[in-house]
């Protein structure tokens, strides 16, 4: 077995199979990015909103309510294929990546929107009410009074999500989608040994989440500091 995959490497690590590989771990970033940064902005979007008080606002609260909920619940497997047979039945002309990506956006934002929510809670209702007796709007009291103090805790958890999730991605193989998963099937399926091609596969993960778990450490450590502070 040792033998026949030494023998398989400058076969496998040839120039077309390189740039394969390559793409497919493009994909799986662009994945994983694109749904964390579009569900941080829709997230952020949520947590307002259900931070609102308003009786005409109510509708949308709830309807944002059961979207987290709901989504934070089903299995993102689940939510893929959801997606992918609505956008075909719909007669929408999507690519296989276009639809991984709503769908990991879906989860994504049902996710990072309690870490928003928990962040904008952490901060004391105090500062809420002192903003309100200035009479400033909530887009002011959230850029110069709740946002500066929140984002020390929403943004270490949001990072940790995005490297847990760059796993996930894996699942949108099952459509069809070349990230990294799919790349290994491909592979093994044109007579390359599977410990070689899902090992190189394995290798190409942690080249791609090692270092944004050392980047989420440091800013751990860095934000840690300003979150403990007592005045």
């Amino acid at each position: 077995m040792s033998s026949h995959v030494i023998e398989e490497l400058p076969r496998f690590f040839g120039y077309y199979n390189d740039i394969f590989l390559l793409k497919a771990l493009l994909t799986t970033f662009l994945l994983s990015a694109g749904g964390c940064l579009i569900g941080s902005v829709a997230g952020f979007c949520l947590a307002i909103l259900r931070r609102t008080t308003s009786h005409l606002l109510l509708p949308l609260r709830l309807l944002a309510i059961v979207f987290v909920e709901m989504f934070r619940r089903i299995p993102y497997l689940v939510t893929l294929l959801l997606a992918f047979f609505a956008f075909h039945a719909s007669g929408f002309d999507l690519s296989v990546f276009d639809v991984g990506l709503v769908s990991v956006c879906l989860i994504a934002t049902a996710f990072i929107s309690e870490i928003i929510r928990g962040g904008l809670d952490s901060v004391h209702q105090n500062q809420w009410d002192a903003a309100a007796t200035m009479n400033l709007s909530m887009p002011l009291t959230l850029i110069h009074v709740i946002v500066p103090q929140a984002w020390r805790v929403i943004l270490p958890p949001v990072f940790s999500f995005f490297i847990l999730f760059i796993k996930d991605t894996a699942l949108a193989s099952q459509i069809g989608v070349v990230e990294l998963t799919y790349s290994g099937k491909v592979l093994n399926d044109k007579g390359f040994p599977a410990v070689l091609a899902f090992g190189t596969i394995l290798l190409l993960y942690f080249v791609l989440s090692y270092p944004l778990t050392r980047i989420g450490a440091w800013m751990e450590a860095k934000l840690a500091p300003a979150r403990n502070h007592r005045p």
